[in-house]
Formats: structure tokens, C-alpha cells, sequence
């Protein structure tokens, strides 16, 4: 059903709640640090984090700080201290639910399929639809008239950076800005290449443009193809 990190230290705990989600379909993995945890959600990108607060190396509530300046992914805190005020001060910092030990797995599960709806809910529709191409900025996913489209992740990016912006022209230097995220420019070669990579994959060329149309000495703007 999802994809689920646990970010807890008690090696019991931790396994009680992996067999329980596991028996309910999620797909389960675990860290026992804050800083274990951090990059487990920032790397693998789970659907959801279940987080204690009493860890070793980092308080929760600084660790779910860190996590909310790089991450959006429903947090539902999961810890034994129940203070009114600082169950407060853990929402205010970006959790998404609070759940007071000891609780079932049943419990947990029924509050994960709860903040899964309320985020698919808040989202805007993920994709960017231009033509026939079909950008799924949730999934990272790349459709052409129904067949799928294999990108690098910068080729990802930086064909979501000009569709979003579907009829303008974009400079190079706007792309090593914002897609390379370099302030200061240059690498224009590097653009070249990428957007040669990217019109390949569309099947198309620089002569024969459907997609991606370079305006020399300007930039190069992505539209829909126009015609037959």
C-alpha cells in the first residue's frame, strides 16, 4: 500500500511495527538515529515517516525540522511523551499526525492511510501534460503518446523546467541557474548536450523540431507540436 520509514530506536518497538505494517501490505524500512533517518527520507523518498522523538544522536522535533527544510513527506510522530504543549510544538514544526505509545499497528496503519488521503487531497495535479508528452512530476515519470520515455535525472529535470514554462523561450543561462543550479552561469555546452540527449528521446532533431525549438542566440522553447 505504501512505502513506509520507521525512525525509531527500540529494536523491539522498530520490529513490532515492521511485522504489523508488513502484515497490512506497506513496504517497510527503518533507521534507529535521527541522521540514519534523515537520509533514508531524503534518499529513498517514502510515502510516509513514521518518527520517534526519543532518539540518540538528535531530538525528534529538531530532526523533523531539518526533514520539513528538505522534504514535504507526511511525518506522523510516534513517541511516549504525551505533554499537551509540546505535542502542540511538534505540529507546529510539520508533523502531520501524533500518535501516544503504546498503540497497535492496526491504529498506526489506519492513521497512515489517513495522512496518505489528506496529501493526495492537498497536491495539485502532478503531471504536466504538453501535446503528447506527459511529465509525472510525483512519480518522475515521462510518457510520449502513451510510451514511456527514459530520462537521467537531469534530463528529468530539465525537460520538467521547460515544459512548466510551455511557450517561452528559456536562455541557457536560466537552465545552468535553475535546472544545474549554478548562479553564476556558463556551461552552455553542457545545455547543448542535454537538450541534443533530450530531442533524441523525443525522437526528434534540431532540424526537425517538434518539441524542444532552440531560438539562436536566445534560448530555446518547448511547445506542442503544431500540424501534422
Amino acid at each position: 500500500m505504501a512505502q513506509v520509514l520507521i525512525i525509531e530506536d527500540d529494536p523491539a518497538i522498530r520490529g513490532a511495527l515492521i511485522r504489523g505494517l508488513g502484515e497490512r501490505g506497506h513496504a517497510v524500512d527503518s533507521a534507529p538515529t535521527a541522521m540514519a533517518g534523515l537520509e533514508g527520507a531524503v534518499g529513498n523518498r517514502p510515502d510516509v515517516v513514521v518518527l520517534d522523538l526519543g532518539l540518540p544522536d538528535l531530538d525528534g522535533t529538531a530532526m523533523l525540522k531539518m526533514l520539513r527544510g528538505v522534504s514535504r513527506v507526511p511525518v506522523i510522530v510516534a513517541t511516549a511523551r504525551d505533554d499537551e504543549a509540546e505535542i502542540v510544538a511538534v505540529l507546529d514544526a510539520g508533523a502531520d499526525d501524533y500518535l501516544v505509545k503504546p498503540f497497535g499497528a492496526a491504529q498506526l496503519d489506519a492513521r497512515i492511510r489517513a495522512v496518505l488521503r489528506r496529501a493526495v487531497e492537498a497536491e495539485p495535479d502532478p503531471a504536466v501534460v504538453v501535446g503528447d508528452l506527459r511529465i509525472d512530476t510525483r512519480g518522475r515519470q515521462v510518457t510520449l503518446a502513451g510510451a514511456a520515455v527514459e530520462l537521467t535525472p537531469r534530463e528529468f529535470d530539465l525537460l520538467h523546467y521547460l515544459a512548466s514554462r510551455e511557450g517561452q523561450v528559456v536562455s541557457k543561462r536560466e537552465l545552468v541557474t535553475e535546472v544545474w543550479q549554478q548562479p553564476y552561469g556558463g556551461a552552455d555546452k553542457t545545455v547543448d548536450v542535454h537538450l541534443s540527449w533530450l530531442r533524441r528521446k523525443l525522437g526528434e532533431t534540431a532540424q526537425n523540431a517538434r518539441y524542444l525549438h532552440s531560438v539562436r542566440g536566445v534560448g530555446v522553447r518547448l511547445s506542442a507540436p503544431t500540424g501534422g
